[in-house]
């Protein structure tokens, strides 16, 4: 989403706006994702049908979704429709500003903590947009997986500050942790022993709901175990199992295990 002044919406864009005055012949509406601008509706374009009273349809201080249906910046001009929004998306497009609202909020926190100030909050949450699409994006990654900030390429303590609130305050459609087994076998079971040993690690997450851990060859001695569940409770305590299985297994052979939480 655009905040800098001196960006303007493209056409066909649908905007969260708020109503500033309404006129006989439309209302004037300022683009709240597009802080300082303002664009107008025509009364043809408020709603469906006749509009008889435009006041029975908006009102000054209604939030409301609009498409951008012209743009002149040369005379800082922008039109609007509220009509040729439908309900599906004005639903998705207002809550996805509410989203880059809350997650506005939760950097300003994150900010606070750490010591930024407003230019540096504003250029690692650019940065966090750049990366993952948009900032409520990033946080919500950072909620599924604690490594996502890392993986992308991120440095810095903030990073567990920011992914601590993350996780406090945004509900993911669900969550990853990872793991890591350094496992060697020099018995004569070999290769056969680490097959079980992973096989019985994956199975831990047999028979539950949504849960899904999977075994990837790193290269010897190294296995990666990634573990997706609907919540950080069930991916923990299907992680401490597989541990246990993988433990147990190796250990009624000869070998070694070593476990690390990636």
């Amino acid at each position: 989403m655009a905040a800098a002044t001196d960006n303007w919406p493209d056409e066909g864009e649908l905007l969260v706006c708020t109503v500033k005055n309404v006129r006989e012949n439309g209302a004037y509406l300022s683009l709240d994702t597009y802080p300082g601008k303002e664009g107008f509706v025509f009364i043809g374009e408020i709603a469906a049908g006749w509009v008889r009273n435009i006041r029975t349809h908006v009102r000054e201080g209604q939030r409301v979704v609009a498409k951008v249906t012209g743009v002149r910046v040369e005379r800082k001009s922008v039109s609007l429709s509220i009509k040729a929004v439908n309900e599906e998306r004005r639903r998705a497009t207002l809550q996805s500003w509410k989203n880059e609202q809350r997650a506005t909020q939760i950097m300003r926190v994150a900010a606070d903590r750490v010591g930024w100030d407003h230019e540096k909050t504003v250029t690692v949450s650019d940065e966090m947009k750049d990366a993952f699409g948009t900032l409520y994006g990033a946080l919500e990654e950072c909620a599924i997986s604690e490594n996502a900030l890392a993986d992308s390429g991120f440095e810095g303590s903030w990073m567990g500050v920011v992914t601590e609130l993350a996780i406090e305050n945004i509900v993911p459609p669900f969550v990853e942790i990872r793991g890591k087994f350094d496992i060697e076998v020099w018995g004569p079971e070999g290769v056969n022993a680490i097959k079980e040993a992973l096989i019985s690690t994956e199975a831990c997450a047999d028979g539950l709901e949504e849960v899904i851990l999977t075994c990837h060859y790193d290269g010897a001695p190294h296995y990666r175990v990634d573990i997706r569940a609907p919540d950080y409770p069930s991916a923990e305590s299907v992680w401490e199992a597989a541990q246990k299985a993988a433990t147990e297994s190796i250990g009624s052979v000869e070998g070694s295990i070593a476990i690390e939480r990636l």
